[in-house]
């Protein structure tokens, strides 16, 4: 829990800079793909991935993480192994990294009413990045992410190969022998106070309920104007409301 409850420690949102390619959009899921074929999926969704080594990590961060080795021996700890690939725009593989982040939440949300489901946690490993690294990429993905679905009780977490880290007592943090992307079910009680930096976000997390709700609410399904919108929410101010998604024509 100390581990992923450290993704919401940021004091501001990702620093940015203007993107002005053109970008084509493929629907996939309700969510466009941008930029198709940056990330390369080397090993769908499984709880024991064999292209990462995965096992010694999760036994030295165990004792920070109190629901891991419990949601593990369900069999509710996923992993989803991409690789960056040669020549991808960062902006393009924040697109693919948002889609799979978003995947990995609705797949989650399902889980959380039957039994042990709050120990459902997945995991979006990102191997490779020379032009765009994994710890770049994550940055802007993640910052939107937990904005989305805060407020629908899931905390995501970002941790970058090698990255050196305390938990909130001093103690040192094991560093992840890869970069990933994580999402799990939230305590309430407990994550809030990772959320100090993000006042309004803290205080929807304490009293979040998934009522079913689409975490979009308007905004549309595609990765630039997500990206601008998260980029209005900068602490500690409120953040602003997701500009509306045109309405469809109706019939002349």
């Amino acid at each position: 829990m100390e581990l992923l409850a450290r993704a919401g420690r940021s004091r501001s949102r990702p620093e940015t800079a203007e993107d002005r390619h053109p970008m084509t959009t493929i629907g996939m899921g309700g969510v466009p793909r941008p930029g198709a074929g940056a990330l390369r999926l080397v090993e769908g969704r499984t709880c024991e991935p064999q292209t990462v080594d995965v096992s010694g990590y999760v036994r030295a961060v165990a004792s920070h993480c109190p629901f891991l080795l419990p949601s593990v021996a369900r069999g509710l700890t996923g992993w989803t192994v991409h690789e960056i690939s040669e020549g991808a725009r960062p902006i393009e593989v924040e697109a693919e990294v948002f889609h799979a982040g978003v995947q990995a939440a609705e797949w989650i949300r399902p889980l959380t009413t039957r039994p042990h489901g709050t120990l459902a946690c997945e995991n979006i490993v990102l191997l490779g990045g020379r032009a765009a690294t994994p710890r770049e990429v994550m940055a802007w993905p993640h910052w939107a992410l937990k904005h989305l679905y805060g407020p629908v009780g899931l905390m995501f977490g970002k941790f970058w190969a090698g990255e050196e880290s305390t938990d909130r007592r001093g103690a040192h943090l094991p560093a992840p022998p890869f970069s990933f992307l994580a999402v799990r079910c939230a305590v309430r009680p407990v994550d809030p106070r990772f959320l100090a930096d993000t006042p309004d976000l803290a205080r929807s997390l304490s009293t979040a309920v998934d009522d079913g709700r689409e975490v979009f609410q308007g905004l549309p399904y595609e990765w630039k104007a997500v990206k601008r919108w998260a980029s209005s929410l900068v602490s500690p101010q409120p953040p602003s409301r997701p500009p509306k998604r045109p309405a469809a024509p109706g019939p002349n």
